[in-house]
């Protein structure tokens, strides 16, 4: 058997268009509710009821519009019956030429493998909470129960190679559907367990304006939490390829518009959720960077670790969807490189017992060198909520607001010095300075956070 890699070939690619709006949708949740929900309360804590408030809706309106935007894209010239581009890079190269594109795959690659290092590092620390509950619970309390990170990262690590030898999107639906009721799990236990607390009394007070502290390190704290919020947005990096998986009948503009919006209200109502719930439960002081962090004292320890599971579960399947991208540029390349060779195209079966799969080299060693180079990243470097900053950060403005804005203007012909160009502008430029303000708060989290402790030696 050949691997068929899917590029401008539409009879080979229309055997893969068979999603509908709800596998769409799924992959939207998936990709979206994972690494940063958990991250949301101590964010509020930081900016206050006020400008947390009214970031988390600029943010979620402002990415709302640049992924419908950014969809009407994926055929070119015309949304509907134009040429299929398949990549976010290809959309780029359609309409804003060969020196964008460039620059919009080094943001893009760097932003994903960011992102999957992100997954990595959030799974193990749920891992680690899971142990920790376990140690607490037979000690009575009586051990200090830290643990290193690294057995966990190496486990996730184990399980991604295996799932990293799914082909492709439309063959990791049934993934991204089970990650998606994960993802609802865990955000339930959370909102659940802060209503608890809440009720039965917050452990401290909030404010409008959050976390009184020195004005050097309220800067750093407000920089790092818009960074948390805008990395709960970043959706919008995977959206043409999940487009891509869509019948072509009704227009996949239309479907995938209508996925978008079911998506991003389902994510805003639980980022809100979670967010303001968890702040109102812990107050300014007390709220963890991990929500879920904050109950492992609970008398109900076990809804704590089954909500860890599914946080788990959920990143098992969110890590493959964001590596899906940087798979296929990796075997596109390679094929068309060199369509003979049988190490790149060639497909070979394999069964243990009754399952049977095919094996491809290049899937083989391409896939698990990047899950290797991934998970010895966020063993090295644990830092939960600034990583989480430097990972929204990186991609937010340019992935998520710049080249959407600048590929409609293109698309729809928007006369420069127009209304209607200077608006685009002015929010590309607000969206800028948020994404070098969270930059400056996570670059400066991460510093203070290797002075305490060394790579690879990172105990909790």
């Amino acid at each position: 058997m050949i691997l068929q890699i899917c590029t401008h070939d539409e009879n080979i690619c229309d055997g893969w268009h068979a999603g509908t709006v709800w596998s769409a949708c799924a992959h939207i949740i998936t990709t979206a509710i994972g690494v940063g929900v958990l991250s949301l309360a101590w964010a509020m804590a930081q900016l206050g009821w006020v400008a947390g408030s009214l970031l988390f809706l600029f943010i979620s309106a402002t990415s709302l519009f640049t992924a419908t935007v950014l969809e009407d894209c994926y055929r070119s010239p015309d949304p509907e019956t134009g040429r299929r581009n398949y990549t976010y890079m290809e959309v780029v190269k359609s309409y804003l030429g060969g020196t964008m594109y460039k620059f919009c795959g080094f943001i893009l690659y760097t932003d994903l493998v960011a992102v999957s290092v992100g997954y990595s590092i959030t799974a193990a620390k749920s891992m680690l909470a899971i142990q920790k509950s376990i140690c607490r619970q037979r000690s009575g309390g009586a051990s200090s129960c830290r643990f290193s990170n690294i057995p966990h990262g190496l486990g996730f690590g184990i399980v991604q190679v295996v799932l990293s030898q799914i082909p492709n999107f439309h063959k990791l639906a049934w993934l991204s559907k089970l990650a998606a009721l994960m993802s609802f799990g865990y955000a339930s236990i959370a909102i659940g367990l802060s209503i608890e607390k809440i009720i039965s009394g917050p452990e401290g007070k909030t404010s409008l304006t959050g976390l009184h502290q020195a004005p050097s390190e309220k800067v750093w704290s407000i920089f790092t939490a818009a960074g948390d919020i805008a990395l709960s947005y970043v959706f919008t990096v995977t959206v043409i390829e999940i487009q891509d998986t869509l019948k072509s009948s009704p227009p996949e503009n239309k479907v995938m518009k209508k996925a978008t919006k079911i998506g991003v209200m389902v994510m805003t109502i639980l980022f809100i959720f979670c967010g303001t719930l968890g702040y109102a439960a812990f107050g300014d002081e007390k709220v963890p960077e991990n929500l879920m962090a904050g109950f492992l004292s609970q008398k109900s320890f076990w809804i704590v670790d089954l909500a860890n599971v599914f946080v788990v579960v959920h990143l098992v399947g969110a890590f493959q969807v964001f590596s899906q991208p940087v798979y296929r540029l990796i075997e596109v390349w390679a094929t068309r490189r060199w369509p003979k060779s049988g190490f790149v195209t060639k497909e070979t079966a394999v069964g243990f017992g009754r399952a049977k799969f095919d094996v491809n080299m290049l899937r083989l060693c391409c896939r698990t060198g990047f899950v290797l180079l991934t998970t010895v990243i966020a063993t090295a470097l644990p830092f939960f909520s600034d990583m989480l900053a430097l990972l929204g950060a990186i991609g937010f403005w340019p992935l998520t607001i710049y080249f959407p804005l600048q590929l409609h203007i293109a698309q729809k012909k928007i006369q420069r010095a127009s209304l209607r160009w200077f608006g685009l502008q002015l929010l590309s430029v607000v969206c800028f300075l948020i994404s070098v303000a969270a930059a400056c708060g996570a670059v400066h989290g991460v510093h203070k956070g290797l002075k305490v402790n060394r790579p690879f030696q990172f105990k909790e």
